[in-house]
């Protein structure tokens, strides 16, 4: 009877094969896909380029142009009605702080209904979790225009936009911060007969709060630069001022009002900034 004999291949043999017979080796059918991917993406972005009609731009260069010089080009800044600008501000400051505090509130009580270990009966959870679907995935600006024709033109339909849209998105992120918690703790909270609520203030809450503040700080700048642009929809606020003055062909005075906003909000970032770093640690600025 014949011995079959069998050695071992090393890397080297291997090696040495490949390179005396490439093709043998070659994943003929990756290349072509990848080939044939690149390929794609090439003549589908030629052809974006032809269907937006991308040349526009060259042939719109000199209105652009035009339009950047009277934006830098401030003219009669004494009839600016700085005022009306000003209280402007104040009020879209006030939309995004209100809307955030009261899309924080409810957005923590919905949290604990939309948590695996905190709520276990499934259909409530979902039915939560549905609802905060709704919440956060129409835009903010579609609350808005609902709003303005539910409640007419003004800050308070940019209020109810901003508390619907962060009510959604915070108690979101809120679920998933509790159902990430070390469960020792509450468990050794609930070993001391505590009842539900010490229960969550002593187990849930130290540990979840950081995360908390953090979330609200964020979404209160993030309201700031979306009560901007609902004013845009008649929601009240700066952005009511902008689209006037923009409307007006006021551009100098467009420019004027975009500067502040930005240094609003770089103030209110820089505030955020002392504030996590007050509560959360160096971690949190």
């Amino acid at each position: 009877m014949s011995t079959l004999t069998f050695h071992a291949i090393s890397d080297a043999d291997i090696a040495a094969a490949r390179k005396r017979h490439p093709k043998a080796f070659g994943d003929r059918f990756a290349t072509t896909l990848k080939a044939a991917s690149w390929a794609f993406i090439v003549v589908y972005l030629v052809w974006s380029l032809g269907f937006f009609e991308i040349g526009k731009l060259l042939n719109a260069s000199d209105r652009a142009w035009a339009l950047i010089t009277r934006m830098v080009v401030w003219q009669d800044m004494a009839t600016w009605q700085y005022a009306n600008i000003y209280k402007g501000i104040a009020q879209t400051i006030a939309m995004a702080f209100l809307g955030t505090l009261l899309g924080t509130i409810l957005a923590l009580g919905l949290a604990f209904f939309a948590a695996r270990n905190t709520m276990p009966v499934g259909v409530i959870r979902h039915a939560v979790r549905r609802m905060l679907d709704v919440f956060r995935g129409i835009d903010q600006i579609v609350w808005g225009l609902v709003f303005v024709r539910a409640v007419g033109l003004g800050p308070l339909a940019g209020v109810l936009a901003i508390f619907i849209s962060d009510t959604g998105n915070l108690a979101k992120l809120y679920s998933e911060a509790i159902e990430n918690i070390d469960r020792k703790q509450v468990e050794g909270v609930r070993a001391t007969g505590a009842d539900t609520g010490r229960i969550i203030r002593y187990g849930y809450l130290p540990q979840i709060l950081p995360v908390f503040i953090s979330l609200s700080l964020y979404s209160f700048e993030s309201s700031t630069r979306s009560a901007t642009i609902l004013g845009l929809v008649g929601a009240g606020g700066i952005g009511m001022i902008i689209i006037e003055r923009f409307r007006a062909g006021l551009f100098d005075q467009v420019a004027f009002v975009v500067l502040n906003v930005l240094v609003v909000i770089a103030v209110i970032d820089w505030g955020s900034g002392l504030i996590r770093k007050r509560f959360i640690g160096e971690r949190g600025h």
